[in-house]
């Protein structure tokens, strides 16, 4: 039996450590509380990261662009800050209006969302 007792342990161990799955995302007002700098591009070949926002946090799937606007802060994964000049942003975004639309163009960015 304590052998049963320390594979559940490993396992919830490797579970815990595994990035988290949803892109849950809280929008800040000042840019020194985010942890991203987002721009919003209109052409979305400009864009690093095409996102489809989810209206439910359960839809929010992994790290590719299917992002869930969290009401709170402390529910979200990320917290991100929009700017108003591209050169201020870490990651430049377009929202699609297809969910299988999004996706990362720029794959060299995709540890800013883990």
């Amino acid at each position: 039996m304590p052998k049963f007792f320390a594979y559940v342990l490993l396992i919830l161990l490797f579970a815990c450590s595994m990035p988290a799955k949803a892109q849950k995302v809280y929008s800040c007002n000042n840019r020194y509380d985010a942890d991203i700098k987002i721009f919003v591009v209109e052409n979305r070949y400009d864009a690093d990261l095409l996102v489809f926002k989810v209206s439910n946090a359960y839809d929010a799937d992994g790290n590719k662009g299917l992002w869930f606007f969290c009401p709170n802060r402390y529910d979200a994964k990320k917290k991100i800050w929009f700017a108003d000049n591209k050169y201020d942003a870490d990651l430049l975004i377009c929202f699609v209006e297809n969910k299988y639309d999004a996706g990362w163009r720029e794959k060299e960015k995709m540890h800013l969302l883990y």
